[in-house]
This record gives structure tokens, C-alpha cells and sequence, in this order.
């Protein structure tokens, strides 16, 4: 089947900086939710959103965090920090923006749909699609911190450790919060040559097999004098991964004269699951602390 040249262009992927937003929603007091805006369109692949939360009644341009969710790479929802926040009320990211924040939760393509380094793609141009609209959403995207979750962590340090690389048009993020984060997926990998585990899933084979992708696609590698400062939370007592991920990302950034925040946290397991109710808290606001000072006016100078 072919198509008229005039068909053929309206059917092309739309440009998503230039499609109408969402009506707000009003999910919490003084927060309004743009909820499932597309931000990426490829062709032949599904249109990637993310969900925008906002302060109702913003006092000048808003300084971001841009949040990327875990789930082993291969599973997971752009909105969830973990069970541990899931009775909240109002939940993490509506506090976040009653505190004054923009709040980017982005979807990206899992294991099953594409293997690594596309991932970090997709929330670049997540970042990207942020700057281009900033304008139009009162966003300040040269204060932008990004922070992630397990999976979401390795990609978040990732992403701050690649962004101007990538795409020099966007100010570089100013600080990255990983929680319980895969650090370096050769060390990581119990066995190199199995092809089923879910690092063998992010960069498409056994590591053992693709060293040169595995190695790529663990962020130790990428530290620079020029990385911005990290908050790195990761409990003692994790079984999925342990924390001596989190001790060798901290020591390469200061290695490399980075301000690191390595915080590890007595007890905790996975997903911090184990701690109670107040000590998850306690990691939310360390993180949220962090943000706050890694945003304010003084910092993106």
C-alpha cells in the first residue's frame, strides 16, 4: 500500500512539542497533574508520556525533578516510588509539588521493547521535550535534578552522567538521587554467560558475550570531573543489589573530585523494605533536601 504524498505527511509521527496539553487535573490541594502527556513519538513504536505535577499557583519559573521509575528494567508504572509510598496521602510526587517543584514522571522503553542504550535515549528526550516546552509551562530546566529508583536509579545516574553529550541544546541536570541502584552490571552479574538474568535483558545478550555494551551501560564508567553532585541512598541489608553498587558509584565520583552524599541505610532491603514507616520518610526528605539545595538560584549559577 502506498499513500499520496499529502496523506503521507499527515500520518507522520506528530512533533509532541507542538501537540495541545492536557486538560489539569486536581489531584491534591495546590497541585495541578498533566497527566499522560506524549513526549516522544517514534515510528512504529508507542508514543512515550509522562505525567507533569505542579505547583497550582507557581511564584516564578519552577526548578524540576525529573523522576524515573525501577522494575528490573523490564517491568514498572512512571509513577511509583516504591511500595513503600503507596498509601500516601497525598502521595510523594503531589508533596513534591507543593513544595514548589515541577515533577516529570517518564515513561521509557522496558528490556522487552529495546535493549540499552535506548532507555537513556528515551528520557533524553524526555529532558529535551521538558526544555522545549519550558516556556509555554514555566519551567526553569537549568535547575533540574533527576531521581530514580532501583532500575530507575541506574538510569538516572546515567543520564547526568551523559546528558551533555547528548543533547547540548539542554542545560545540564544540576544534581541526581539514586535509591538502591545497579551501579556497574559487570560487577553486579553472578554469571556473565547466563542470558536470562535482567542485566542480560537491558543490553541484549549474556555480558560476558557483549562486554563492551555491559561495561557502557554501567554508570561508574561514565564519571567526569564535570558530573554534577549525587545523593546516593542505598539500605545494608539489600538482596537484589547489593550496596557495594552504591560504594563503588560514590567512590568513582569522588575519585574524580565529585561532591557525593553516600548514604547507606542500616537494615534496609530492597525497595526499603524492612524499614519502617519513618525511616522511609527519612529517605524522601534526605532526597527532598537534596533537591532543595541542589535547585535553589544559587546552585544552577
Amino acid at each position: 500500500m502506498s499513500l499520496p504524498p499529502a496523506l503521507a505527511a499527515l500520518l507522520a509521527p506528530p512533533d509532541p512539542t507542538r501537540l495541545p496539553l492536557p486538560p489539569a487535573a486536581l489531584p491534591a490541594a495546590g497541585v495541578r497533574l498533566l497527566r499522560g502527556v506524549p513526549y516522544l513519538v517514534p515510528d512504529g513504536r508507542r508514543p512515550l508520556e509522562l505525567d507533569l505535577w505542579l505547583p497550582a499557583e507557581p511564584a516564578g519559573p519552577l526548578p524540576v525533578v525529573v523522576f524515573v521509575h525501577g522494575g528490573a528494567w523490564r517491568t514498572g508504572l512512571r509513577d511509583d516510588l516504591g511500595p513503600a509510598f503507596r498509601s500516601w496521602r497525598p502521595g510523594p510526587f503531589a508533596r513534591l509539588a507543593q513544595a514548589g517543584f515541577a515533577v516529570a514522571c517518564a515513561d521509557y522503553r522496558l528490556s522487552g521493547e529495546a535493549v540499552h542504550p535506548t532507555q537513556v535515549d528515551d528520557l533524553t528526550a524526555a529532558l529535551s521535550w521538558l526544555h522545549a516546552r519550558s516556556g509555554e509551562l514555566g519551567l526553569d530546566t537549568a535547575r533540574t535534578v533527576v531521581w530514580g529508583e532501583s532500575a530507575g536509579g541506574h538510569l538516572a545516574a546515567l543520564l547526568a552522567l551523559t546528558m551533555p553529550d547528548r543533547d547540548p541544546e539542554v542545560p545540564p541536570v544540576t544534581g541526581c538521587v539514586t535509591w538502591y541502584a545497579p551501579t556497574d552490571l559487570v560487577a553486579l552479574t553472578e554469571d556473565p554467560a547466563d542470558p536470562r538474568t535482567f542485566e542480560a535483558m537491558l543490553v541484549g545478550g549474556a555480558p560476558a558475550d557483549l562486554p563492551e555494551r555491559a561495561r557502557d551501560a554501567g554508570p561508574v564508567h561514565h564519571v567526569t570531573s564535570a558530573a554534577p553532585p549525587f545523593l546516593v541512598l542505598h539500605g545494608t541489608q539489600d538482596s537484589v543489589v547489593p550496596s557495594d553498587q552504591a560504594v563503588r558509584l560514590a567512590a568513582a565520583l569522588r575519585g574524580a573530585g565529585v561532591s557525593v552524599d553516600l548514604h547507606l541505610v542500616p537494615g534496609a532491603d530492597h525497595l526499603w523494605h524492612g524499614l519502617t514507616p519513618s525511616g522511609a520518610e527519612d529517605c524522601f526528605t534526605r532526597s527532598l533536601d537534596f533537591v532543595r539545595a541542589r535547585t535553589a538560584d544559587s546552585a544552577s549559577g
